[in-house]
């Protein structure tokens, strides 16, 4: 009996240290992207891929052709 009441407060200790080792870690890594600016303009040779002037006929005949 005291064998597994001591199994299972180590057991305990272990999952919380996991538990807030994981929750830390998860702030530090949000912390450090929060910041990140994503929607940046592009710099250096960046290329347009869609064009609003093209046909939407023309653009789903494309669509079934090459299976976009």
């Amino acid at each position: 009996m005291k064998r597994l009441l001591w199994d299972s407060i180590k057991v305990f200790v272990i999952f919380t240290a996991c538990t807030l080792l994981f929750y830390f870690g998860l702030r530090v890594m949000h912390a450090e992207y929060e910041y990140y600016h994503r929607y940046d303009p592009p710099e250096g040779p960046a290329v347009k891929v869609f064009n609003p002037d093209e046909n939407v006929i023309d653009r789903l005949h494309l669509f079934f052709r090459l299976g976009e």
